[in-house]
């Protein structure tokens, strides 16, 4: 359905016009009865926050020391990194 609207009706029913179109109505506003702009609703995002909650694990704190060490080995070949001896 399409809704349209003079520039000062626009102004003093903006918040309904915006809910209107958010429920997928279509609200045209004129400007001496031409119309001038169309306010539709944006499409929104399929993201929802936390959805990979409980999906993989984070190493724990011994696991990232150990990471970095062996990064830190990788940069300065004379630290010794433990397991990797020649």
């Amino acid at each position: 359905m399409t809704t349209q609207v003079n520039i000062h009706e626009a102004k003093t029913h903006l918040s309904r016009l915006v809910d209107q179109a958010e429920h997928g109505e279509t609200v045209i506003i004129a400007r001496a009865g031409k119309p001038v702009v169309q306010i539709t609703a944006l499409p929104q995002s399929k993201v929802r926050l936390g959805g990979l909650r409980g999906m993989f694990s984070l190493p724990s704190d011994d696991e990232w020391e150990a990471m970095d060490e062996e990064i830190r080995g990788m940069f300065d070949p004379e630290l010794e990194i433990q397991g990797n001896r020649d």
